[in-house]
């Protein structure tokens, strides 16, 4: 299915084994199999972002489907209760992913795991982005993502010949990609807290380039995507798994809709299967009815959008080009005519915002009834080029305070202070009761409208202190 598609996106250089034994050769030599921790850990933040349920970690359960031929694995996620233990005799490995606001707790980790000997890897956004401030805390650093460098990494683990520093000169086609075993996470003591949502990838990386997102770096600007029966297989097989058709799943594609003829073809395939789901999208084709029909009848009840910012020349400064103010109300139209919720992400502290940026934005929402608002404050995340660009105004280098809801520089035209009042202030207004009623009034009574009242809860604490 589009095969030439697909062979023209993962144009990629092809990978020779290196010589010598191959990994099955190595693994059967092995007197007992070498024993995997993985750690997925908590952050630090105030900021509810690892509270109540949390996504099954699939960067992490791919990274478990793949050691586990060779190797023993156990898989710990410390967001849902999993404790992490002082000592790491039990293992030879010590493998643990990071992003920007906890890799603080991650480097912990990685310090004491390395002081007992271990081999201890670390990868995810935040090591891929800051590679030589991770590699002190850890034997070897993975750039990127680890399929493309897993032969490489398994024969050194193997051998005892550990490089310090893992990078992919290709990206491996998804075409090759192995299915994820998620019993790793369901069958955790704490897998309850784990959504119901489960997570699936159809595409990696993006040829956008917005200067604020790390994606280009992590999982390369060109556009990489599975071929469409093996998406479609599986999520049968999580159906026949769940014993129901009625399966929901969240893409965690940064930009699935980049291709639309892919995007829409998976689209006609999945609606024949009769499952729920949601992902990011950006603006690209939104303002075109026949993508929300189509998304609607294959079983979406939620997009994710980055409408970011009112203001055109906002847009214009983070290389945001798919975001067209003119679209804005149709893309909503469309997708609400289609029974399709929204979930919107307006950042302030612009050096352009100014006060009338909030008045701009909450009149956007209520006229468009924009059903789950989310508000961040602009953080310049390292390794970016925006971080580049802002390195010598950020107030700080406080990695668990870079969670998107933290006060990081002052705008050029809005003060600290005044910006962080209006940003409180825009919160409340958008979910006092009222508010809550007049966006959601005659939509399906779920866990959207739960969202909205645990919001209005949740901002009537707020504070400028929290932010700072």
């Amino acid at each position: 299915m589009l095969a030439e598609d697909l062979q023209t996106a993962e144009s990629t250089v092809s990978r020779s084994d290196s010589a010598g034994p191959s990994l099955e050769q190595l693994a059967a030599a092995q007197k007992t199999r070498k024993k995997w921790l993985l750690i997925q850990p908590k952050s630090q933040t105030s900021m509810m972002v690892d509270s109540g349920t949390v996504s099954m970690p699939l960067n992490l359960i791919m990274v478990a489907t793949l050691a586990s031929k060779y190797f023993d694995i156990t898989f710990l996620d410390e967001r849902t209760g999993d404790t992490i233990p002082q000592d790491f005799s039990g293992f030879d490995v010590v493998a643990i992913t990071s992003r920007t606001l906890n890799a603080t707790n991650a480097y912990r980790i990685g310090d004491r795991a390395k002081a007992q000997g271990k081999i201890v890897l670390l990868g995810g956004v935040h090591p891929t982005m800051l590679h030589d401030e991770a590699a002190s805390h850890c034997t070897s650093v993975i750039y990127g993502e680890i399929e493309s460098v897993w032969d490489e990494l398994a024969r050194d683990i193997f051998q005892g010949t550990m490089k310090s520093f893992y990078k992919s000169s290709d990206l491996r086609p998804m075409t090759n990609m192995t299915p994820p075993d998620f019993s790793f996470a369901l069958n955790s003591p704490h897998a309850k807290k784990y959504s119901q949502l489960i997570p699936i990838l159809a595409t990696k990386g993006c040829p956008v380039g917005c200067s604020f997102c790390t994606t280009p770096t992590v999982y390369g600007k060109s556009y990489r995507y599975r071929e469409i029966d093996l998406v479609l297989d599986e999520m049968r097989a999580h159906q026949e798994r769940l014993g129901k058709e009625k399966v929901r799943f969240s893409f965690m594609d940064d930009n699935i809709s980049f291709r639309p003829k892919y995007f829409m073809e998976l689209l006609e395939g999945m609606a024949k299967l009769g499952v729920r789901w949601n992902a990011n999208i950006s603006m690209n084709f939104l303002h075109k009815p026949e993508v929300a029909e189509v998304a609607g009848r294959s079983g979406c009840d939620l997009m994710s959008i980055g409408f970011e910012s009112l203001n055109p020349d906002i847009l214009k400064t983070m290389n945001k080009g798919s975001n067209r103010l003119q679209n804005y109300e149709t893309a909503v139209n469309n997708l609400h005519k289609n029974k399709i919720a929204i979930q919107g992400y307006f950042m302030f502290g612009f050096d352009d915002d100014n006060e009338k940026s909030f008045q701009a934005t909450y009149d956007f929402i209520m006229q468009n009834r924009i059903e789950f608002p989310v508000f961040s404050l602009v953080t310049p995340f390292p390794g970016t080029p925006y971080f580049e660009e802002m390195k010598d105004r950020v107030r700080h280098l406080d990695w668990d305070k870079y969670d998107t809801y933290h006060y990081m520089f002052e705008p050029k035209k809005l003060g600290g202070e005044k910006l962080l009042e209006n940003f409180i202030k825009l919160q409340r207004e958008v979910y006092k009761g009222s508010a809550i009623m007049k966006r959601m009034q005659g939509k399906p009574v779920n866990w959207v409208w739960f969202v909205n009242f645990l919001m209005n809860r949740f901002t009537r604490k707020l504070t400028p202190e929290i932010y700072l």
